[in-house]
């Protein structure tokens, strides 16, 4: 059995203690009506951050200015796609969802604000392993 896999970026705006969520339009092929943290394909010959730079400036209308990766997760849809999640925590201009119904602001430390499985655990990974590192940088100023 050959699977093709479908790279795609995820990016997680942090706002504080606050995470971006989408809620889907009902007409898209992929996770119609789901909450979920916003991302797209990466088109052939384009790099991760690429795709990352022109997916968040295609979907919200800003330009990411601080992020890094966080994890890859696999989210089997009508397709295969291995979901690069980063986190971006600056971004410049005004958010507007260009593709989505709307946009939700939501805690990081609610357990499972969305209804993509994969974006649950990603932002399980970020309270475990990210969230420590900000308290703790946090306790020293």
């Amino acid at each position: 059995m050959n699977l093709k896999v479908h790279d795609c970026v995820s990016f997680m705006l942090i706002r504080g203690d606050q995470i971006l969520l989408e809620k889907r339009k009902l007409t898209k092929t992929v996770d119609p009506g789901l909450m979920a943290i916003p991302g797209g394909h990466v088109e052939p010959g384009e790099s991760l951050v690429d795709a990352l730079m022109r997916e968040v400036e295609e979907e919200l209308t800003v330009k990411p200015l601080l992020y890094f990766p966080l994890c890859s997760l696999y989210h089997p849809t009508t397709e295969l796609q291995r979901l690069h999640y980063f986190v971006v925590t600056d971004w410049q201009g005004s958010l507007s969802a260009q593709e989505a119904e709307d946009l939700i602001w939501t805690s990081v430390y609610e357990s499972e604000p969305a209804t993509v499985a994969a974006d649950n655990i990603a932002l399980a990974e970020y309270r475990r392993v990210i969230l420590p590192m900000l308290n703790e940088n946090n306790g020293t100023d």
